[in-house]
């Protein structure tokens, strides 16, 4: 009778196995990343070589440019667009900040721009936990922000935020295809 379960586990393993691979959903095409400032703090933490406190941390999908023209084009110049794939991003606040003047609680916010061919509208809004722009709402705005855009002279495939830090606080840099924007964030 052992035996018989034992040929019957080594045939059906591998068909098992399979079942449960196949169960897994697929690697999405714009896969979340996540940024901090300061830069690296995770791995800092880890390693106890935090210098400042965490501030902020932008979590956001990086759609690829794929030979597609992306501003004016996939971004369309006019529309609220979600800066980035998938669900909107977002980012979080670990203390009061200001930005374009205005204070900022601590706390999560998504992210949204109004893109055109010089500046974005870049839009912090209260509702999180959303897929898109399809239920933007400009009634939850807490702050619009205008921002000049810079052209650069290489493309950047995937998106990309990232922090740099400045002698007032942090700029928020997005850069994708090649185009760059930057919004100041005053702690």
């Amino acid at each position: 009778m052992r035996k018989i379960i034992l040929v019957l586990a080594v045939i059906f393993s591998p068909a098992l196995l399979l079942a449960q691979a196949n169960s897994f959903p697929p690697v999405d095409k714009s896969p979340m990343d996540m940024s901090y400032y300061p830069a690296n703090y995770p791995v800092q933490k880890i390693q106890d070589k935090i210098t400042e406190p965490l501030v902020a941390r932008v979590i956001y999908s990086r759609p690829q440019k794929a030979g597609r023209m992306i501003f004016g084009g996939l971004v369309k110049y006019g529309e609220v667009w979600r800066m980035g794939a998938n669900e909107a991003t977002e980012i979080q606040f670990f203390k009061n900040v200001k930005i374009g003047g205005k204070k900022i609680r601590s706390g999560r916010y998504t992210l949204y721009a109004l893109v055109n061919e010089t500046s974005w509208t870049i839009i912090l809004n209260n509702e999180t936990d959303t897929w898109g722009a399809f239920k933007y709402d400009a009634k939850k705005d807490v702050v619009r922000v205008e921002v000049p855009i810079q052209k650069m002279d290489a493309a950047v495939e995937a998106l990309a935020m990232f922090f740099e830090k400045t002698t007032t606080g942090a700029n928020l840099v997005v850069a994708w295809d090649n185009v760059k924007a930057s919004l100041p964030i005053q702690f």
